[in-house]
């Protein structure tokens, strides 16, 4: 009698475990590899699934890729940090309601040694006109992210169109960008944040540029449109968009550290 009331009991806590599962809804989010591999999506989205009993489903790829996944509807809300794209986005009717949400800068980073010298430069354009001139390997994103977008720029106020064997274009995300540089004990542009969490751990590069204005990295929050795509889960990412621009979202944002290091600064806390 006893084993068939544990038998009972349990197939009841299973079709309850499965009723639970199945009543959670899913949100879908595409963002850069940076809110990844810093490891803030770590602490940021824990609370806001407890709270709105939701599974947020993460695809972790460059700004560009990540923007045209909502422009097809394959995701409910974007996480990105090129406000160049995302302008167009916007402009273009696949974005609404871009709010935002935090901003580092961007970094070069190298061997320690300096072998091209670019810490003694003016400006990021110098420090890399330094390591075309020198040769020095420089990996790039190659991926159309924020950062590569960034990168372009910089290399087109240098006059320079870089090409050669010194040049290696990844295709990857930060995080393995890195540690690419790292291997290779070549140069690479990289966001704070993603280079904070690496530091010291996964790479033995140090930041040998940094501090120009135009190195500033934004970085903002966008639903996809439901006048574009009908099936997006509007309502959910404007919950979440709310949850992560709200004072407590912010607070975990600009609390986040990294070897005792914030990574991101937000714009009201």
């Amino acid at each position: 009698m006893k084993v068939a009331r544990f038998l009972i009991f349990g197939v009841f806590a299973v079709a309850l475990f499965y009723q639970t599962a199945s009543a959670q809804e899913r949100l879908k989010m595409s963002t850069t590899t940076s809110t990844q591999d810093s490891g803030l999506l770590k602490v940021l989205l824990p609370p806001f699934e407890k709270k709105h009993n939701v599974k947020v489903d993460v695809i972790a790829v460059g700004t560009g890729q990540a923007l045209k996944l909502g422009e097809a509807g394959d995701v409910d809300v974007v996480f990105v940090h090129a406000r160049k794209l995302e302008d167009k986005f916007l402009a273009d009717g696949f974005g609404v309601n871009r709010r935002d949400v935090m901003y580092n800068d961007f970094v070069i980073i190298g061997p320690k040694g300096d072998p091209a010298g670019i810490s003694k430069a003016k400006s990021a354009a110098q420090a890399l006109k330094s390591i075309a001139a020198k040769g020095s390997i420089f990996i790039s994103r190659g991926d159309k992210s924020g950062t590569h977008t960034k990168e372009k720029e910089l290399w087109q106020t240098a006059g320079i169109d870089p090409k050669g064997s010194w040049y290696i274009e990844a295709g990857q995300g930060m995080g393995p960008v890195i540690t690419m540089a790292t291997e290779r004990q070549g140069y690479t542009m990289a966001d704070r944040g993603t280079f904070n969490a690496f530091k010291g751990k996964k790479t033995d590069l140090a930041v040998l540029f940094d501090g120009e204005k135009g190195l500033f990295n934004p970085y903002g929050i966008i639903a996809v449109n439901p006048k574009k795509h009908p099936h997006v889960k509007y309502d959910l990412a404007m919950q979440f968009i709310d949850f992560v621009t709200s004072p407590e979202g912010l607070r975990i944002i600009s609390g986040y550290k990294v070897n005792g290091e914030p990574v991101f600064f937000t714009y009201r806390k």
